[in-house]
């Protein structure tokens, strides 16, 4: 299912809503981000309390590289009940990578971490995580992160190969035998 068709069917919603929420993904999907971001704005206003609703606007601000104006609707989604779990790993990871695009690394490592703390299998959040603390001035442990998401994720033949050693140097990067 599409996130066009998942959006809006969190039970209870408001008539309609689920109509104009699927509309304004739909906008975006379809290279059209500037009127899903007026359309979301107005559902926004109307339901200030439906996370999704949220979480659909900020990503868009997102599209349009208005990154400062989606964090307060990032947040806010975080703060509503009522995100799929999809959208609430989707939503960790927007504000995270958001506040480093805004120069805000810390805040993004703290973000992404809790992504990762809640979903510690997601490889997406721990690599975004690593881009997190390479730009916190952190590059060690981004570098670890991210040679562990290698080899966790990797079915490239050569870093399969190499996973032991790939994992070794991940726990201990200045171990040069």
């Amino acid at each position: 299912m599409s996130a066009a068709e998942r959006a809006g069917q969190a039970p209870g919603r408001p008539g309609g809503l689920a109509d104009r929420l699927g509309a304004a993904v739909r906008l975006r999907a379809d290279g059209r981000p500037e009127e899903a971001r007026e359309l979301l704005v107005r559902l926004g206003a109307e339901h200030p309390e439906d996370a999704e609703v949220a979480y659909q606007t900020a990503w868009t601000h997102d599209v349009l590289g208005l990154e400062a104006e989606a964090v307060p609707h990032y947040r806010r989604a975080l703060a509503l009940p009522g995100l799929s779990e999809a959208d609430r790993r989707g939503a960790l990871l927007g504000l995270g990578s958001t506040y480093r695009v805004l120069d805000r690394a810390e805040e993004a490592v703290a973000t992404l971490g809790d992504g990762v703390r809640e979903f510690p299998d997601d490889a997406a959040l721990r690599t975004f995580l690593a881009m997190a603390l390479y730009s916190a001035g952190r590059p060690k442990e981004a570098l670890e992160l991210a040679l562990t998401v290698v080899a966790d994720t990797s079915a490239d033949p050569g870093v399969t190969a190499y996973e032991r050693a790939i994992r070794h140097y991940a726990r201990d990067l200045d171990d040069l035998s």
